[in-house]
């Protein structure tokens, strides 16, 4: 029987445990994040409508990495527990099985951009403008998904282990790829082509596929705690059951925010499409406060899976607490930031007089919704390292569903579209109460959680 030796997941102290597997994916997820702004930025230079198709091509795009994620956390979820367990074959099914599932994934997706890229935008308006832009883009960055399946694969194999520095590395190197190609492809520099917006998705998917190579090869060369072979990489039933136990209510619960976000879009074009743009580029700013935060929690998650495995409450505990005072400092400074300085922000955008008009109100509003998330999205974490995605599921249905979307509906009976944005920090003030609620169940319920765990 093959020995391997305690992973640190279950040894070292845990403040010193989540900064070591936290921080690298933090600092990965803050370049993900920069690139995001940098990529809407450069779009913006083309037109507004460019600018317009990419924040309606938003959802479709959270959709792919909803699945991707999703699957993420069920992989890294299971196989953390099972190292927890010291069950170090159905380590190595796990992972041969996620890759299996990458390459699945990517051909579902191929063939809906294929087939429906321009259906799409025709679903959310009628400019041609915005239609022609939004289908180049899309198709683009699904017929070459392959590098964003396979570098979530990947990069969820390394989380799992505790190899964040090298996951930070994958992730940084293909973000930085984007952002340089970014400006060279979109308008022609040093010999390369004008491509405009199709420049702008070449250079995405082209940063995917780099961060997938370096994936591969540091889970080849790096990870002693998985083995990757090619006679292993087939669907195996009862390990694809067990990740989508975990993972269908994670993709659900991203899914929904997709959502959201085109009949969100659909509400503000009976304004302005400039509304629409403006709501595109807060979740570009947005994703500055939030990646730190989900970097973390990707962290949280393992963490509390490998312990959980392992009956180890105390620890889980430890995380749980100090998770969500990190969380709530960061959120903080996000509010502030978004109060003080939302022209300069939208400046950043090459925002035009009406951008500036609706943007700055609507960066006000919607950022207090930054005071009641971050515990939310810890307690998400530790639902799912415990195998209670549902919990997390539920939380996000009467956020984006129940809550929002119907509020944001009757405001703009008002036909003012200021009072459209107060819907946002509404719906996450009672996902708050509901988050609480739950809390305290597993709180309560943890110690028979773990002596039941199989």
């Amino acid at each position: 029987m093959e020995v391997r030796t305690e992973n640190k997941m279950g040894t070292m102290p845990i403040n010193k445990l989540l900064v070591n597997i936290s921080l690298p994916m933090v600092v990965s997820m803050l370049v993900q994040a920069l690139y995001n702004i940098v990529d809407s930025i450069f779009v913006a230079q083309i037109d507004e409508y460019a600018l317009t198709a990419v924040s309606l091509a938003f959802p479709l795009q959270n959709f792919m990495i909803a699945v991707a994620a999703g699957t993420g956390v069920g992989i890294n979820a299971l196989l953390s527990k099972r190292l927890g367990e010291k069950r170090f074959e159905e380590v190595d099914r796990v992972a041969n099985t996620a890759v299996f599932l990458a390459a699945a994934n990517y051909l579902a997706f191929l063939l809906i951009g294929v087939c429906f890229s321009g259906l799409y935008f025709q679903l959310q308006t009628d400019i041609p403008e915005i239609i022609a832009y939004g289908k180049t883009y899309m198709l683009i960055c699904t017929a070459a998904s392959f590098g964003m399946y396979g570098q979530f694969c990947f990069e969820r194999l390394l989380q799992a282990t505790g190899r964040t520095v090298c996951t930070m590395i994958t992730q940084t190197t293909g973000a930085v790829i984007n952002i340089i190609f970014d400006p060279i492809l979109i308008f022609g520099l040093f010999g390369f082509p004008k491509m405009g917006i199709a420049g702008a998705a070449v250079a995405t998917v082209l940063g995917q596929i780099v961060a997938m190579l370096y994936g591969f090869y540091y889970n080849q060369k790096k990870n002693t705690d998985v083995h990757l072979s090619w006679g292993w990489i087939r669907p195996d039933g009862q390990t694809i059951r067990q990740v989508y136990a975990i993972a269908v209510p994670a993709i659900l619960m991203q899914s929904i925010g997709s959502v959201m976000t085109f009949f969100m879009n659909k509400i503000l074009l009976g304004f302005t499409s400039t509304a629409a743009a403006v709501f595109g580029v807060f979740f570009k700013l947005q994703s500055f406060i939030f990646m730190p935060v989900f970097g973390m929690n990707n962290g949280l998650i393992p963490i509390v899976a490998y312990n959980f495995g392992a009956g180890h409450k105390d620890r889980i505990m430890k995380v749980m607490k100090s998770s969500m005072i990190a969380a709530v400092v960061l959120m903080l400074l996000g509010l502030l930031t978004a109060e003080v300085m939302p022209e300069g922000l939208l400046m950043l955008f090459n925002a035009s007089g009406q951008m500036i008009e609706i943007g700055v109100p609507a960066l006000r509003i919607l950022s207090l919704c930054y005071i009641f998330a971050g515990i939310s999205i810890v307690a998400s974490g530790v639902f799912q390292g415990l195998g209670k995605s549902v919990y997390s599921l539920v939380l996000s249905i009467i956020r984006q569903l129940v809550i929002l979307l119907p509020a944001a509906y009757l405001l703009s009976l008002t036909g003012q579209l200021e009072a459209v944005w107060f819907s946002f920090p509404l719906a996450e003030l009672a996902a708050l109460v509901v988050t609480i609620f739950y809390l305290r169940r597993v709180q309560k319920n943890l110690s028979g959680m773990i002596e039941s765990r199989t």
